[in-house]
């Protein structure tokens, strides 16, 4: 039963590697992202619900280090994924000027969740408050409306923040608690 969570986490990652490879084509990333998203919820069911059982100290740090880099590479395509259904019917300047006043969004949101990843497993739960406190913060001058002088941010650039960032931290989480439920 351990290899099952394993090879289905494996599978997950994957996906979620190759979704990085078809970036700006939506209908390859839909699926690949929807394929990392429905294999770490089908793996979470299975531990959920009795799953593997007692875990052997191989099998834990292979899982810790999958769902780690699963944490890590997934979040980025599926927040990517997430945001293009969003923006759907938007004018694409308004999308495109959004993407360069969030620039780096990739490698932060890369480094966002493995902080969050890391602080759950850790048993931090308040590491989440100081991650987001400070990618809130960097961003902050950003992400300032139009009314309190000097933004140059474009309509939506605060939605499309908020909406990358919950879709990053809920994927990060889900990881961790992959991790956490399978008796590490």
């Amino acid at each position: 039963m351990t290899a099952v969570v394993l090879a289905g986490t494996a599978v997950a990652l994957v996906a979620a590697v190759a979704a990085w490879f078809v970036h700006g084509r939506f209908v390859p990333r839909l699926v690949t992202s929807a394929t990392a998203l429905a294999l770490l919820l089908v793996v979470g069911v299975f531990v959920l619900t009795g799953g593997p059982g007692e875990w052997s100290g191989a099998a834990r740090d292979w899982l810790l280090v999958l769902a780690a880099a699963l944490a890590v590479t997934g979040g980025g395509p599926l927040a990517a994924t997430v945001l293009a259904l969003v923006d759907r019917g938007a004018p694409g300047d308004a999308v495109q000027r959004a993407g360069q006043v969030l620039r780096g969004g990739a490698w932060i949101g890369a480094l966002e969740r493995a902080g969050v990843f890391a602080s759950l497993v850790a048993g931090w739960p308040e590491g989440l408050a100081v991650v987001l406190g400070i990618k809130g913060l960097a961003r902050f001058p950003e992400l300032r409306g139009p009314d309190q002088g000097g933004s140059v941010t474009p309509h939506g650039v605060a939605e499309r923040f908020i909406i990358g960032t919950f879709v990053s931290v809920l994927w990060a989480a889900g990881c961790a608690a992959l991790l956490l439920s399978g008796g590490a």
